[in-house]
């Protein structure tokens, strides 16, 4: 993998983490002169822990009934807002394919950081899904437009089971003790925010419709060396 591609794949990745919602595209299989034809909407999303999107949908819902029929989706992830030109801001548009993921710790990963979603999680016609991203169209902004292969958006975790088996303690315990407080007020952005997840690459904090993110200087592999860094700063 070419150093360019590791930077935009990098970059891809973090705007995934940074995102609360994203607009979804899937084919519409309702039957009528409708078939087939592009259907978008919004949804909450979070990452997992390699950085792949996850989704919390109701099967009652549009979307998922066309996924159920055509798996492949695009996700659009918007960070323009952040710029006083729109079009010049940065965004990029992810393809993969959603499958329903049964994994508890993914699922407790996208609550802790859509908390809204708490009150409809187990509902029996919601289920997570996991996107396995094909690939990414990045337009960071004029001038720089390219495709990346999911290859060089995927984290590879490897080596950091432990890390993550231990997150959901070691968020709860960044919370307890004021250490994501101190990590928010450290980037200054403020005070009333909490940790929601903890990656090889980072901290994602949430404070109400806001997110942020601090990356580590180096991969962390274990919840020692991410008490450790944050204790630092």
């Amino acid at each position: 993998m070419s150093a360019r591609a590791s930077t935009s794949g990098s970059a891809v990745r973090t705007m995934m983490r940074t995102r609360l919602t994203a607009s979804l595209a899937t084919t519409l299989v309702r039957p009528g002169p409708s078939l087939g034809w592009p259907y978008a909407s919004l949804v909450l999303v979070a990452a997992d822990f390699d950085g792949s999107p996850l989704l919390l949908i109701s099967r009652l819902a549009e979307h998922t009934k066309n996924i159920a029929g055509d798996n492949r989706v695009s996700l659009l992830f918007d960070s323009s807002e952040e710029s006083p030109d729109r079009l010049a801001g940065a965004r990029v548009t992810v393809l993969g394919r959603a499958a329903v993921l049964d994994s508890a710790n993914a699922k407790a990963r996208f609550v802790r950081r859509q908390p809204e979603a708490a009150g409809y999680a187990g509902f029996g016609d919601f289920s997570l899904y996991r996107v396995a991203v094909d690939s990414a169209h990045l337009v960071g902004g004029f001038g720089r437009i390219e495709w990346i292969d999911g290859a060089a958006i995927v984290l590879d975790a490897t080596g950091s089971e432990a890390l993550a088996e231990g997150e959901a303690a070691l968020v709860e315990r960044l919370n307890s003790t004021g250490l994501a407080e101190k990590l928010a007020q450290s980037q200054g952005v403020g005070s009333g925010w909490t940790a929601t997840g903890v990656d090889p690459e980072g901290i994602d904090l949430r404070r109400s419709a806001q997110a942020a993110r601090v990356a580590f200087p180096a991969p962390v592999r274990d919840a020692a060396a991410a008490l450790a860094f944050a204790s630092a700063q």
